[in-house]
């Protein structure tokens, strides 16, 4: 590969991805163990979601798509647990 192509993936993008999925699909457990692990999975996949959004924006636009679906996938964990998933049902 030539030093003139540049290399237009982000990891953190996929790693923001895949653990605000993960945080997504273990959310739903009952009696606080989806609270403690899907909302402590989605923190990290938000603190992830923004490197990764400013990582994609300087090198002007790489890895934008898995950084708002991971977006996506942490605010709906969010809004699950505000419902009382991974603490009631």
């Amino acid at each position: 590969m030539s030093s003139s192509v540049a290399r237009r993936s982000n990891p953190t993008a996929w790693a923001a991805f895949w653990v605000g999925l993960l945080g997504l699909i273990l959310m739903p457990i009952p009696l606080f163990i989806g609270f403690v692990l899907g909302g402590g999975l989605s923190l990290v996949a938000a603190v992830l979601v923004v490197i990764a959004l400013l990582k994609g924006l300087a090198r002007s636009g790489a890895g934008i798509a898995p950084v708002v679906f991971a977006g996506i996938f942490v605010l709906l964990t969010w809004g699950g647990i505000s419902l009382g998933g991974g603490i009631v049902w």
